[in-house]
């Protein structure tokens, strides 16, 4: 019956025409309590190496993690990356531009780590991670606690017009307007090795349907991890494992 088809197909294998970029935790590593526990596994990190390799450079990570993080995950690997949601990039040459962001934006920030750290003592299990230019708090270890994480995130948000909030899976994000894992791919796919390629973006929470958009308008394609609606993504595979399968048959 038409009903039991899939909503989205899973992806085609990439061509040699394609650039990848890739989503980091839920996409390649499963979620943690704790963002400074995870691993990826050795094959994994294999896979995604050899993709590189074949085109020609033409794979980066697009992560709300800072670029410092990745690097100490894919070890010794170190691809094109673009961090915090897109504050950081980093090209094939090596080079990272970070945005700037002004003393006052500073000063905000720091008042607001020392409010999200009181309100945490207050709910345990919800974590406070400072990432420099932005701010998340974590409810995975506190279920309960999700809906006044994001009351105090709301609330907190009113009247800064430099930041916005970015949901994500257990996880709410002060994050710099106009920093967002589209404006990564769109930059990164101006320059060498990705300029004139195809984008293939994969990720799974709602930081990436950014990506998705930008994927899908430069005529590439984008793959849902999971079954999170709605969603732009095109394809779709259904879990963290399945992407590794994936990953492993392109990369010989």
């Amino acid at each position: 019956m038409a009903d039991d088809l899939p909503l989205r197909p899973p992806p085609p294998l990439l061509d040699d025409a394609c650039a990848l970029f890739l989503d980091v935790d839920g996409t390649l590593i499963e979620f943690s309590q704790r963002p400074d526990t995870v691993q990826l596994l050795p094959d994994v990190r294999e896979a995604v190496g050899r993709i590189s390799d074949r085109l020609e450079g033409a794979v980066a990570l697009v992560s709300g993690r800072p670029l410092a993080q990745i690097d100490a995950l894919f070890a010794p690997l170190r691809l094109p990356s673009a961090g915090l949601h897109g504050h950081e990039l980093r090209g094939q040459d090596g080079q990272v531009i970070r945005d700037a962001h002004d003393d006052h934006t500073g000063d905000w920030l720091h008042a607001l780590h020392q409010q999200a750290m009181r309100f945490a003592h207050g709910h345990p299990g919800v974590l406070v991670e400072d990432k420099g230019p932005s701010l998340a708090l974590h409810w995975r270890g506190a279920p309960h606690a999700g809906n006044d994480v994001r009351a105090f995130a709301e609330r907190h948000i009113r009247g800064h017009s430099g930041y916005r909030l970015q949901p994500g899976d257990h996880v709410v994000e002060f994050v710099p307007v106009g920093s967002d894992k589209g404006r990564a791919v769109r930059r990164m796919m101006q320059y060498l090795p990705f300029r004139g390629r195809l984008p293939v973006f994969i990720g799974d929470d709602l930081t990436d349907e950014f990506g998705f958009d930008a994927a899908n308008g430069l005529h590439g394609w984008s793959v849902l991890v999971g079954e999170r609606e709605p969603s732009a993504a095109v394809f779709s595979l259904p879990d963290i494992r399945s992407v590794h399968a994936w990953l492993r048959e392109n990369a010989y």
